[in-house]
């Protein structure tokens, strides 16, 4: 048994050394970046959609939330995420979502060794010109 336990916290690095990383914590908020950095990059994703309180606070303190409409919730050695966005007019909606869910998947499980249970995408609004449309 206590192979078995040593066994799942061990990893290979790229030098094939064997660490251990049972002494690892990786908060949420690193998983919301990691995801909101991962959402970003997908072609049709014109913003993401945070709070009113989030814009608020990105006014007030002039710098960008990398996790801004991003929701990470580590549970030992998983992770679920909520990601709320804003789409580009035009773009194909169910497209846009599998790609992000297919990249944030990739980019939090490759960064962080965790394993991502769930990623639910909320489109909150379109972006038309410039111009955010949101649902009421």
């Amino acid at each position: 048994m206590e192979n078995e336990n040593k066994e799942k916290n061990e990893v290979e690095n790229t030098n094939n050394e064997v660490m251990d990383n049972s002494g690892i914590t990786i908060s949420d908020e690193v998983c919301g970046i990691i995801a909101g950095i991962a959402a970003n990059e997908v072609k049709g994703v014109a913003e993401m959609a945070g709070g009113f309180t989030e814009g608020i606070s990105e006014a007030i303190k002039g710098k960008k939330k990398l996790s801004k409409g991003i929701k990470a919730e580590v549970d030992g050695d998983k992770v679920k995420i909520d990601v709320n966005i804003v789409v580009e007019y035009g773009a194909k909606i169910p497209e846009v979502a599998a790609d992000i869910q297919k990249n944030i998947k990739a980019s939090v499980e490759d960064m962080t060794g965790l394993m991502v249970s769930k990623v639910v995408i909320h489109v909150q609004g379109v972006k038309i010109d410039g111009i955010i449309k949101e649902a009421e």
